[in-house]
């Protein structure tokens, strides 16, 4: 087909007499939803359901539960499958019930590498990816020559003594990492780095990537970053490290093998929709005609309906095919979607008070360290001891209990409901974590002086 087939119509939709406006809360980036806006405005979808305005609200996940309790949206779009998971779980999504937005699900593979690319439960499509995403990092080609590092091709790479040079030699970071309460797709990365390594080694890369790395508000600067050579690596989603590629022919996208997943990235009707049938037209538009937007050279998305390539515009864009067909052939982790839900947030904000907040402390005592290393002023054996005593999970006092605890996995998972619905408790922990990652670089940086 020339076309992605499009879904069959009811045969009588009621059409409203006075025009629909359609609310979508979305974590895409603006450049996505102005441009699906106005295509769908203008398609006739939109005509037919008398859908005369799109309205998209840009808002942190954490506030869409109490958007959707108010009944103020129609539709979820974009910011990845856990956090869709997180709304499924707390009955905040609606099943799909419109024929035509069930047969354009239905041109969506159910998954893709063993990962599911729908939310079913007793039959039911409670979400449905409208693209797929990889992750990876960037790098700056030039800016690595520069540096004479070597292509990285782990995580582990970019927690590495090697990365760590430029801070030596010029003062300077050679990676880009973002904040983690402040992107969905960094967060992703570093579950990603979690399960692949286990939580006390990967709690270690982490570390040490934080440690060579500028920390940047959101994943958007952190891939700006490497493009304009602020840094030579960055991490990043694909479509960032395919538009970073099409800005900067220095630039290139490289998922670590073995190393990473495929990702779908949903969409899906919310609970207490004012408009749900002509949310669900909406839907179906996105997983069929609306796949376009992804071809855009600016956007540069993987579709999760092939069926786009055999679309004239998709047949212009045969990088992206090609991108799309290395992605189903990338071997990935077995990734565990639950493990990750039940400790995320706790394990966003450990990672922002102990690497992010403090983040001069810890490079700083980093520094020092690379510099007696170098230097050969420490041995090997030395210098592993000390990066092993930087790098472990912190132990602290916990304000519940008045008791030292250490930051296990476990612990992250038995805080969780308490860290997400007592502000005081959170606060005072983030606290304590901070104060006991200032006092551990700090110690550390004294001892390497002495």
């Amino acid at each position: 087909p020339t076309q992605p087939s499009q879904p069959s119509q009811p045969t009588q939709p009621t059409r409203p007499a006075q025009g629909v406006t359609l609310t979508v809360i979305s974590r895409h980036p603006t450049d996505i939803l102005v441009k699906a806006r106005a295509m769908f405005l203008a398609s006739a979808v939109a005509k037919k359901y008398n859908i005369t305005d799109l309205k998209t609200i840009v808002i942190p996940a954490g506030l869409w539960e109490q958007y959707i309790r108010r009944g103020e949206a129609d539709v979820a779009w974009g910011g990845g499958p856990t956090l869709f998971d997180s709304l499924f779980q707390r009955g905040l999504l609606a099943p799909l019930t419109s024929k035509e937005a069930l047969d354009a699900a239905a041109q969506v593979p159910d998954e893709i590498m063993g990962v599911p690319m729908k939310r079913v439960k007793d039959g039911k499509v409670y979400w449905v990816a409208a693209a797929i995403s990889s992750f990876g990092f960037t790098v700056n080609m030039k800016r690595l020559k520069d540096y004479n590092l070597t292509v990285p091709s782990s995580w582990r790479d970019l927690a590495s003594p090697e990365l760590g040079k430029p801070l030596v030699k010029y003062g300077v970071a050679a990676l880009s990492i973002a904040d983690p309460t402040q992107s969905t797709s960094h967060t992703r990365m570093y579950e990603i780095i979690l399960q692949r390594y286990g939580w006390e080694e990967g709690w270690r890369v982490l570390t040490l990537m934080a440690a060579n790395a500028n920390v940047y508000p959101g994943s958007e600067a952190a891939r700006d970053a490497v493009i304009q050579g602020e840094v030579a690596v960055g991490i990043t989603i694909d479509f960032y490290g395919y538009t970073a590629q099409q800005v900067n022919p220095d630039c290139k996208y490289i998922v670590p093998p073995g190393e990473s997943i495929v990702n779908g990235d949903p969409i899906a009707l919310v609970n207490g929709s004012k408009h749900p049938e002509a949310a669900q037209a909406f839907i179906a538009w996105v997983l069929t005609e609306g796949q376009k937007v992804w071809l855009d050279p600016a956007i540069n998305r993987l579709p999760a309906n092939p069926k786009v390539f055999d679309t004239p515009e998709g047949k212009n864009r045969s990088d992206l095919k090609s991108a799309y067909e290395m992605t189903l052939k990338t071997p990935s982790i077995e990734f565990n979607d639950t493990l990750a839900l039940m400790y995320e947030p706790v394990m966003q904000w450990y990672f922002r008070a102990a690497l992010v907040e403090v983040n001069d402390y810890l490079k700083a005592a980093w520094k020092a360290l690379l510099s007696k290393y170098f230097t050969g002023a420490i041995s090997r054996e030395q210098f592993e001891a000390y990066v092993a005593n930087l790098t472990a999970p912190l132990a602290f006092t916990d304000p519940a209990t008045g008791k030292t605890v250490v930051f296990t996995q476990d612990y992250a998972i038995s805080i969780c409901d308490k860290f997400q619905s007592d502000a005081s408790y959170r606060d005072a922990l983030i606290a304590a974590w901070k104060k006991a990652a200032v006092e551990r670089y700090t110690k550390l940086l004294d001892q390497l002086k002495g």
